[in-house]
């Protein structure tokens, strides 16, 4: 039973945006996981996910279905870059649900695309595991992000740095416009097709803009968009996530986390941590993510020059830094139990990070033990620490500044726990999952999903997955390969 309407709004925009593509079939589909519950959301519903698995092997097409590659450029490693595309993805159609959300439904791993430039345009099936966990961790961390609705596994063998089996990933979003699109339009197709791609994009996805005038609603949009990077970083942090790719082309113009890489959530804290091997100046490093969202705001309001005066650019830009710094402030003080910030807060935290990462401290552990302070004690938030006195000194102070809370102990833990995870998706259970999935068993990946479906939640049964990981856990080397 659906009950969703279909669209392919994208199709309205100027042919240089798209090219029309079939997708590539695979051999042998094997669907591998099904989102039920996102599916609902979206407003349909089967009893059989199964018949989901030749859509996603590229076999067949519901009607209504009409697969374009999108074209945009973008700047990969503060480079600009005028040949990117979906070189191994498809955008299917567009649906609007009950809620009137809308969804695009991109299919990754469909093969090869005029986009695809010397690859092969299909997916392996270690890359498309890690997007689907991931994007579903996100989610339920409550950071704006990209869907998984199913994956499907196929016996079609893809070389990377040695033979895999290739699989898709049906994504899905709001919204696939990346800032890329926005370069592209402005660089290479000129103002009305810039200007046509921006008043699509604010009709569709900023509809309580499109009443202003030009320039009004232009700078209006573009605040937003810098405001809505800045606020999506701030939360990356916050939970200790580190993307590994933010070029430009892979920023998405409503502010959800885009593009799951060679990504990583931090184990022991580690400020300049890199999780991308490929990245060898640490252009992405964690602590440099907030510059590099700010750099790719630069560069998406450079594209958009020609639809506004430099003063309206330069307002929009201004606003990074406060959206980024507000929302990292409250984070943080959500993190803490801090029902206010005070003044002196930011130094408290500044020196907790500073401690963090001189003793190598594991990130989500100390938060979620400091959560529970009330009713378990100091023992795991000390039992982190080599040296034990160095915790003791800034619990002393941050006792000192819970002496201001009115709350009391157990509301604050409450809404603590509510803030610090107690599961992330720590590279090495992916790992694990993925080692599994290798030789054709699941049941450890859907065990996963469960999990990563209650972060915040105790879960004792679930105990092992919160656990420090195994020294050939850490600081795994994961590359841009998928």
């Amino acid at each position: 039973m659906n009950d969703f309407r279909i669209e392919h709004q994208y199709l309205e925009l100027p042919a240089a945006f798209y090219s029309r593509v079939p997708p590539t079939p695979l051999k042998n589909p094997r669907l591998v996981c099904f989102n039920s519950a996102l599916a609902r959301d979206m407003g349909f519903h089967t009893d059989n996910p199964e018949e989901w698995a030749a859509i996603g092997a590229g076999q067949t097409l519901l009607e209504g279905m009409d697969p374009v590659a999108m074209k945009y450029t973008g700047h990969q490693f503060g480079m600009y870059n005028p040949d990117l595309g979906d070189g191994r993805g498809l955008l299917l159609w567009e649906t609007i649900g009950p809620d009137q959300r809308r969804w695009d439904w991109h299919l990754k791993g469909s093969g090869q695309t005029p986009y695809s430039r010397f690859g092969d345009g299909k997916a392996v099936l270690r890359s498309t595991i890690r997007e689907y966990l991931c994007s579903e961790a996100m989610h339920h961390l409550g950071i704006p992000t990209t869907r998984a609705l199913f994956m499907v596994s196929a016996q079609d063998p893809v070389r990377r740095e040695s033979i895999e089996s290739a699989a898709t990933l049906m994504r899905v979003a709001q919204c696939h416009i990346r800032f890329g699109h926005f370069e592209f339009a402005s660089h290479h197709e000129g103002k009305e097709a810039l200007k046509t791609l921006t008043d699509h994009t604010i009709k569709l996805y900023f509809p309580h803009l499109t009443e202003l005038p030009d320039d009004e609603r232009y700078t209006r949009w573009l605040t937003e968009v810098v405001e809505r990077t800045a606020r999506m970083i701030a939360k990356w942090q916050g939970v200790g996530f580190c993307h590994g790719v933010m070029n430009s082309d892979n920023m998405s113009i409503i502010g959800d986390t885009f593009d799951y890489g060679p990504y990583a959530f931090l184990d022991d804290f580690d400020a300049g941590y890199i999780c991308n091997h490929t990245d060898q100046g640490g252009r992405y490093a964690y602590n440099r993510q907030p510059e590099i969202g700010f750099i790719n705001c630069q560069y998406l309001a450079r594209a958009l020059a020609p639809l506004m005066p430099e003063d309206n650019i330069l307002r929009a830009l201004r606003q990074y830094e406060k959206a980024y710094n507000d929302t990292f402030l409250s984070t943080m003080c959500s993190k803490l139990g801090f029902a206010e910030p005070l003044d002196k807060d930011i130094n408290l935290i500044m020196d907790l990070f500073s401690m963090l990462h001189e003793h190598h401290v594991d990130y989500t552990l100390f938060f979620r033990g400091l959560s529970t302070l009330p009713s378990k004690g100091e023992a795991p938030v000390r039992d982190l620490f080599v040296d034990r006195s160095v915790a003791d000194d800034w619990l002393k102070r941050y006792g000192e500044r819970l002496e201001k809370e009115t709350r009391p102990d157990a509301e604050r833990e409450a809404a603590m726990c509510a803030a610090n995870p107690k599961y992330i998706l720590r590279n090495y259970l992916a790992q694990e999952v993925i080692q599994d999935a290798q030789t054709g068993e699941y049941d450890s990946l859907h065990r996963l999903l469960k999990v990563l479906e209650k972060p915040f939640d105790e879960q004792p049964e679930n105990e092992d997955y919160a656990r420090l990981p195994p020294d050939w856990g850490k600081h795994l080397s994961i590359s841009c390969s998928s």
